[in-house]
């Protein structure tokens, strides 16, 4: 099991070691963020507008660790796609469960990478350390990883059922959960109704969390354990999910027409 694991992990690392337009997805969009909500922030700052500019800051950086998350088995998937290649993974010794610790794998590392290029980065352009959260940094990246992992196997899901004509959501459903999970603001920014919708998802209990620690320097147990908590629902949904549409692709042979996509 381990050699297979790593097999698919190596495979994917060589991909973008070969590929600077590969590197470009890990490193230059998270930076190109980080640019221009930096600038945003400074501006905001020589202002004196009150305004919490950090969390802006905190919230790019921490936004792209989900989503580095999410893209890493979504994007694993559709690579194979791609280079018709899925019928060989999948008639390949290599279990559905292995290849997705291998994607999951995949993102924690695409996730350490963004954190600490970003991290530096906001540092040096901005005087922003959130490294000053210490530990504390290590739940909430956990909680992220998690959420990304469980809206990744959804996504990969409904590629697997439908193929390519599903290949919007790759990117998109991340950004439809964006608004919800109070991200560059806090939770009462939102009206009523989308509270309701916004408290259902753990992202939300992160990003709250974040500002407080990045306002107090206190780390909120509760936000986090109601985050952990969500987490766990979603990633059980997310694997139940996945198994059953990944049955009816096998049962129906989609998997052949994905080969020829």
């Amino acid at each position: 099991m381990g050699l297979r694991v790593a097999a698919i992990v190596v495979r994917h690392l060589f991909l973008y070691r070969r590929s600077l337009a590969r590197a470009g997805e890990v490193f230059f969009w998270p930076v190109m963020d980080l640019l221009v909500w930096g600038f945003l922030t400074r501006y905001l700052q020589e202002h004196e507008i009150p305004l919490g500019v950090g969390w802006l800051l905190g919230g790019v950086i921490f936004w792209d660790i989900l989503y580095r998350s999410q893209q890493a088995i979504t994007l694993s998937l559709h690579e194979e796609i791609w280079v018709r290649n899925v019928l060989n993974v999948f008639l390949s010794p290599l279990s559905m469960g292995e290849y997705l610790l291998a994607t999951s794998l995949m993102g924690i590392i695409k996730a350490t990478l963004t954190l600490a290029v970003l991290g530096s980065l906001a540092y040096l352009f901005y005087a922003f350390n959130i490294w000053t959260m210490g530990l504390a940094l290590v739940p909430f990246v956990a909680c992220l990883l998690l959420f990304g992992w469980a809206v990744g196997m959804v996504t990969m899901a409904i590629i697997l059922r439908y193929g390519q004509a599903a290949e919007a959501l790759v990117w998109g459903v991340p950004f439809l959960l964006q608004p919800f999970s109070a991200v560059f603001y806090p939770l009462e920014a939102l009206p009523a109704g989308a509270q309701v919708f916004s408290r259902l998802l753990p992202s939300t209990y992160v990003f709250e969390g974040m500002r407080a620690a990045l306002t107090t320097g206190a780390v909120e147990g509760r936000l986090l354990a109601t985050a952990f908590l969500l987490d766990l629902i979603y990633l059980a949904f997310g694997a139940a999910f996945f198994a059953w549409m990944f049955r009816i692709v096998q049962e129906k042979g989609y998997l052949s027409r994905l080969g020829m996509e």
